[in-house]
């Protein structure tokens, strides 16, 4: 009987956890391949493509969910008074039938089911899985700070109309605006590049956490700064390859950059200089250890 009563008890936990899981998947499987949908098939709100990057990073997050599975089992199960706070606030985001809101109800419900179960603790166990997750989830950001991107605007369409004057090309530069070959180009808002920073600083969140170099502050910190520097720059040569193939009348060539896949494959070979460019810094950063360690003995 005593067997039988262990046994019970540790079937417990396991049951209210899958029913736990049940119950998510029921409430924002929906909602997820909504997302998915539309990051895929680019038939979501302009704002909401700003977070594409949650193609590789909800994955990821569930992956790192996964490989501390054991560590979560060996905490303590201790109850957060922040926990029902923010199952509350998810919950009620989610009744609210607001999109955005009912998209915030997601990191929020599972950041309160941490502090639930293993309080403080377990959300600083699960602390770059939630934060990835949170990054991942489409709000209004995009849009609210669209309106403060014109200097970016002006800079961008200065530069590429200054690198295609290099090439003999007459280019006239009004403000956001290029006047080439009797047609204008427009750096709008949401050509400035954020969608390519905003996946730049994601992915690079991904790879510091992965090969360890975030607990590195001079890494991280160095990593960051030429990482952006390196998706200001790719956006610049980018918009001034769409002038180019716009103001030349290739109309086929500015829609595939534009709209079509070749967009998408420009960004991708970006993100993957990214991985040359840690593994750089990392080199670097260890040899002037070494040489600060030798120096010191």
């Amino acid at each position: 009987m005593a067997i039988q009563q262990q046994v019970k008890n540790r079937n417990i936990p396991q049951l209210l956890s899958l029913a736990i899981l049940g119950v998510l998947l029921l409430l924002y499987a929906p909602l997820l391949l909504h997302w998915l949908d539309g990051w895929l098939h680019k038939n979501i709100s302009t704002e909401h493509e700003y977070f594409s990057h949650g193609l590789i990073g909800l994955p990821f997050a569930a992956y790192l969910v996964w490989l501390q599975r054991k560590q979560w089992q060996r905490l303590p199960n201790i109850i957060h008074p922040l926990g029902p706070v923010l199952l509350l606030v998810g919950g009620v985001f989610y009744l609210s039938g607001v999109a955005e809101w009912v998209n915030l109800s997601f990191p929020a419900i599972l950041a309160g089911l941490c502090l639930w179960f293993k309080g403080m603790p377990g959300l600083k166990l699960q602390g770059f899985p939630l934060l990835l997750i949170f990054f991942a989830t489409p709000t209004a950001g995009p849009y609210l700070i669209a309106p403060y991107t014109l200097p970016l605007q002006s800079f961008i369409a200065g530069t590429a109309g200054f690198i295609l004057n290099q090439f003999g090309m007459e280019v006239t530069v009004d403000g956001v605006n290029l006047y080439v070959g009797g047609r204008i180009v427009e750096v709008a808002p949401y050509c400035a590049g954020l969608k390519m920073l905003f996946t730049t600083m994601y992915v690079s969140l991904m790879l510091l956490y992965w090969t360890g170099a975030l607990s590195s502050r001079r890494i991280t910190s160095w990593f960051l700064v030429i990482a952006i520097l390196i998706s200001i720059s790719a956006n610049i040569l980018r918009n001034t390859a769409l002038t180019f193939f716009h103001g030349t009348g290739q109309e086929a060539a500015f829609k595939w950059l534009h709209e079509g896949w070749g967009g998408d494959l420009y960004s991708g070979c970006m993100l993957l200089l990214l991985l040359p460019l840690l593994n750089r810094i990392n080199c670097y950063f260890s040899t002037v250890t070494d040489s600060e360690a030798e120096a010191e003995g």
